[in-house]
């Protein structure tokens, strides 16, 4: 039998765990779009109108039950979580009505978007320090490997079984697999754990903030506003990828096509912020975050050739993977790590919410007669206000030292 260092098996079980977050997801949850609303009856609009809501509850929701990771054993709580999951999926299958729909959706973006992320995350960025960033980093290639492998596989079987007997397969293995990962790696993890070669010579200690004081630090809102940026507007381009090939009068398969690119280039920015921020640090890389994302708004606005739909969701892609690993690590270089699970919940609960909000905007600004071009603009007009904001503050994000 192989024997593994704790140090692995913690990243293994982040990797699992962020791979099957992924059954929460706007990319997974958008393959089940058209058959949920052929057999509802439902235009685009409601289905969108229904997941926003579902999604800003589930977000509301996130940010007490996410705190309780700071306060039980992660074996326990990981637990919890799966059967959430489980149950979720399994109640996603018996969806008859528009109301069943608002609470399916609810549950599967509280328990996998929200707490299955959250539970990967904070266990990583709590539990490294010196190789944060790879760690990171891995744990994350499991949402890229599961956004690259399950859009092919579920169109798949949707179009053998019906997306119902999907769904109750989901449900089967998560509740048969997840809760041996659990026992497997992280049975003897609680909240003191940290990687083994972080000792070593005695380095600055840094103040680990609480909740109520992150609230009232000014530099959170300034970082929050660059975080959120990829969450909304990649979400909206998801969710309503079909108006962008309409407009741009692309072949249906061109997008689904080009998340293969998507996919690739989020692994491969995963590796390099990996190892970016275990040289450099998070804070200092945050303002590249969305430079891809600004440039993929830009192509969106200015060219229509079918080939655009590879590059502007490849630099999407870009994005997302520097995100990922930077949005997790900055919280615990910046306020400690203590309370990471109760900060992560609550920046998890927002990024849920902008997800939302990307949703409704998308959806009323499509509504209103705008063109994907003007949508883009918009978009790309808040990054550069939120970017230059974190520009002017930048050399305020250090963290507060408690002793040298």
């Amino acid at each position: 039998m192989i024997n593994l260092s704790l140090n692995k098996k913690v990243i293994i079980f982040g990797f699992i765990f962020t791979f099957f977050s992924s059954f929460g997801q706007s990319f997974f949850l958008g393959l089940f779009n058209a058959p949920i609303r052929n057999e509802l009856g439902i235009t685009h609009g409601q289905f969108g109108n229904i997941y926003a809501m579902a999604t800003i509850f589930s977000s509301l929701l996130l940010i007490w039950v996410g705190k309780k990771i700071d306060d039980y054993k992660l074996l326990g709580y990981s637990f919890f979580v799966v059967l959430l999951l489980s149950f979720s999926s399994l109640f996603f299958s018996f969806i008859t009505n528009i109301y069943l729909l608002a609470i399916g959706i609810f549950l599967m973006r509280f328990s996998g978007q929200g707490l299955m992320s959250h539970t990967a995350t904070t266990s990583i960025s709590r539990y490294f320090d010196k190789s944060r960033g790879k760690a990171l980093s891995i744990t994350w290639f499991g949402l890229s490997s599961a956004e690259f492998v399950l859009p092919i596989l579920v169109t798949y079987f949707i179009l053998i079984f019906s997306w119902r007997l999907v769904w109750q397969g989901v449900a089967v293995i998560i509740i048969l697999l997840l809760p041996i990962v659990i026992f497997k790696f992280v049975k003897n993890i609680n909240l003191d754990s940290r990687e083994g070669n972080s000792l070593g010579p005695k380095k600055n200690i840094i103040k680990s903030w609480s909740r109520l004081e992150v609230i009232k630090d000014y530099r959170f809102y300034i970082i929050s506003l660059n975080m959120l940026a990829g969450p909304w507007i990649i979400t909206g381009i998801f969710i309503y990828q079909s108006f962008i090939s309409e407009q741009k009068l692309w072949n249906i398969y061109s997008i689904p096509k080009a998340f293969m690119l998507y996919s690739a280039t989020s692994i491969l920015s995963l590796i390099l912020a990996g190892l970016l921020v275990d040289k450099f640090t998070s804070r200092k890389l945050i303002p590249i975050i969305n430079l891809p994302l600004l440039l993929s708004m830009i192509c969106l606005m200015l060219f229509d050739n079918e080939l655009v739909a590879f590059i502007f969701l490849g630099l999407i892609g870009v994005s997302n993977g520097l995100a990922n690993v930077l949005g997790s690590s900055t919280w615990a270089e910046i306020y400690g790590v203590r309370y990471i699970g109760s900060i992560k919940a609550l920046t998890t609960a927002l990024m849920v919410f902008s997800t939302a909000f990307g949703t409704a905007l998308f959806g009323i600004l499509i509504d209103q007669g705008f063109s994907i071009e003007t949508i883009a603009f918009i978009s790309g007009s808040y990054i550069v206000i939120s970017l230059l904001l974190l520009l002017f503050f930048r050399k305020n994000l250090e963290p507060v030292k408690l002793q040298n």
